[in-house]
C-alpha cells in the first residue's frame, strides 16, 4: 500500500494493523491451550521437545517473548492501610506522570495487552482517585481494551468517582480478609472508625448502581484461616472471589530489607486447603496457592518495569519506557503456562458478562 494512502504516520499505522492481527492469533492459541498442555514437552511459545535444562543469557534473550495479554500495573506503592503480610509495600512514593504513563499503557497495547489491573499500595490514594480515574478512561476509551480492572481496599472511593469513571470499568476488586472486624484490624485493614465490612457493602450497591462487576480478594492467612465466609460471600455475590494463599516475598514481607514482618501471617499448604474444602460451594471461588501465584502474573511497578518473582524476591527489569515491551517482557519470569492453567483468562469485559446489576 502506498504511503500517500497511509497517511503522515505510516509507522504507527502498521503497528496497530500488527497489534490487530496479534490478537487474532491470540485468541486461536488460547481456543487450542488446552490441546497444546497435554502434548508431552510442549512449552508455550515453542514446540514440543524434550525438557530443557539450562540456557545461557544469551539464549533467553533470543526466546519467544510471551504476549502481555493481562498486566497488572503498581503504580504507586503508597497506602493508607498497613495489612502486615502485604508483599508489595511503600518502600518508594514515586508515581510516574500521567502522559507517561500513558504512553508505557498504549506500547502495551500495540504489543497486545487485552486487560489491564491498576494497583498499588492504594490506587485511589494518588490525586484522591483522579490520577487512576483518568487511566481507566484512558484505556477503555482511547485504547479501547476489552478490559480494565482495579483491586483497592476501598476505604477512599467515593460515589463521584463512580459518576464520573464508572462507564469506562469493567470490574472493582476490592480486599477483604475477613467478615469479623476484630481480625480485620489484627491484620491491618483498620483505619480508625471506619468499619471495613460494612464499606464493602456499600461499594457492593455502588457497583450495582453504576453497572461495574464486582469482586472480592481475600488473602488466607494465621488470622482468617479458620474463620467460614460462605454465607457472607454468598449474599454479596461477587463475579469472583479470589482466595490467595499468603505469600512471602524477600525485601518486602520479608528479611532485612521489608518493611512487613509476615511470618507470622504464613499458613501450610495443608491449612490454605482445609479452607477452600470449607468453601467449596461457592461457586464463585477461585483459589490461588503460592505455587500458582509467583510466577504467572505481569506485574508492573512503578517505574513500569516487569517484576520477576522467580528467585522468592521481585528484581525489576528495565523499564518499557527505556527498552521497549518486548525486550523488558523476557526479564518477567512471566509462566504463561501456569497463567492458562490458572485460569488467568477468563470473561473480563462486562460487556460480555450479562450481568444482572
Amino acid at each position: 500500500m502506498p504511503f500517500e494512502v497511509l497517511g503522515r504516520r505510516p509507522v504507527a499505522v502498521a503497528r496497530a494493523v500488527l497489534a490487530a492481527l496479534r490478537v487474532q492469533l491470540g485468541a486461536l492459541c488460547w481456543s487450542l491451550a488446552p490441546f497444546l498442555l497435554s502434548l508431552p514437552g510442549w512449552r508455550w511459545g515453542s514446540a514440543p521437545s524434550a525438557p530443557a535444562g539450562p540456557r545461557c543469557e544469551e539464549e533467553e534473550e533470543g526466546d519467544t517473548s510471551p504476549t502481555p495479554t493481562s498486566v497488572n500495573y503498581h503504580f504507586t506503592r503508597q497506602c493508607n492501610y498497613k495489612c502486615g503480610f502485604c508483599f508489595h509495600t511503600a518502600k518508594t512514593s514515586f508515581v510516574l506522570p500521567l502522559e507517561e504513563a500513558k504512553r508505557g499503557l498504549l506500547m502495551l497495547k500495540e504489543a497486545g495487552m487485552e486487560k489491564i489491573n491498576f494497583s498499588g499500595g492504594e490506587p485511589f490514594l494518588q490525586d484522591r482517585g483522579e490520577f487512576v480515574g483518568k487511566l481507566v478512561q484512558f484505556c477503555k476509551q482511547e485504547l479501547k481494551l476489552p478490559s480494565v480492572s482495579i483491586v483497592s481496599n476501598g476505604s477512599l472511593v467515593r460515589e463521584r468517582w463512580f459518576k464520573k469513571y464508572g462507564e469506562y470499568l469493567d470490574i472493582l476488586a476490592i480486599s477483604c480478609d475477613s467478615f469479623d472486624e476484630d481480625v480485620n484490624v489484627l491484620i491491618g485493614r483498620g483505619q480508625g472508625k471506619k468499619n471495613h465490612v460494612e464499606n464493602l457493602h456499600k461499594l457492593r450497591q455502588w457497583c450495582r448502581e453504576y453497572a461495574v462487576a464486582f469482586k472480592i480478594n481475600s488473602v488466607i492467612n494465621r488470622f482468617n484461616v479458620e474463620e467460614d465466609m460462605n454465607e457472607q460471600i454468598k449474599a454479596l455475590n461477587p463475579v469472583r472471589w479470589k482466595v490467595f494463599q499468603c505469600l512471602l516475598i524477600e525485601g518486602e514481607n520479608t528479611g532485612e530489607e521489608a518493611l512487613r514482618e509476615a511470618e507470622k501471617f504464613v499458613i501450610s499448604d495443608e491449612e490454605f486447603e482445609q479452607f477452600l474444602n470449607r468453601h467449596e460451594d461457592v461457586s464463585c471461588l477461585v483459589p490461588e496457592s503460592n505455587q500458582k501465584m509467583r510466577d504467572s502474573y505481569l506485574i508492573l511497578d512503578e517505574y513500569m518495569r516487569f517484576l520477576n518473582c522467580r528467585n522468592g524476591r521481585k528484581e525489576p527489569s528495565k523499564s518499557i519506557l527505556d527498552v521497549g515491551v518486548e525486550a523488558a517482557i523476557k526479564r518477567s519470569g512471566f509462566d504463561e503456562v501456569m497463567f492458562l492453567k490458572r485460569g488467568g483468562k477468563y470473561v473480563w469485559s462486562k460487556a460480555d458478562m450479562r450481568l444482572d446489576w
